[in-house]
């Protein structure tokens, strides 16, 4: 869990270098921010992958925060977090918030994939959970 934590800090600063310390080089991040902006849901693979997110990131939203209330150890090196996300838009400077959670996995103590979901029923039920 402490890898999850300090990478979703880092995320939060768009602190590439300390995300990619807790990234596995292969992860696979299935990011929903784009379905945010009206878009399609996008995968990133690797490292170069997670700096593409954040480029992303970057180029629409002026500000973004990444908050938890709870995360939950599902064993087998999985989690569930559940949250939500507070951004502003860079062109627009309005602010969006919206509940989120993340189903995240982990290979040698990194993470190696990550799902991000704006209903958190349905991210309970893609981790094999119930409300």
């Amino acid at each position: 869990m402490e890898a999850f934590k300090r990478g979703a800090e880092a995320a939060s600063r768009r602190d590439v270098e300390a995300l990619l310390s807790v990234v596995d080089p292969d992860v696979e991040w299935h990011s929903a921010l784009s379905e945010l902006l009206g878009g399609e849901r996008r995968v990133y693979t690797g490292h170069d992958g997670v700096r593409e997110w954040l480029r992303d990131q970057e180029e629409s939203f002026s500000d973004i925060r990444i908050e938890y209330s709870e995360i939950r150890d599902l064993g087998a090196e999985r989690l569930l977090a559940i949250g939500h996300y507070r951004a502003r838009g860079k062109a627009s400077g309005i602010e969006v918030e919206t509940p989120a959670a993340w189903v995240v996995e982990f290979a040698n103590s990194k993470v190696s994939y990550v799902k991000v979901y704006f209903d958190h029923a349905e991210a309970l039920e893609a981790a094999g959970l119930s409300e």
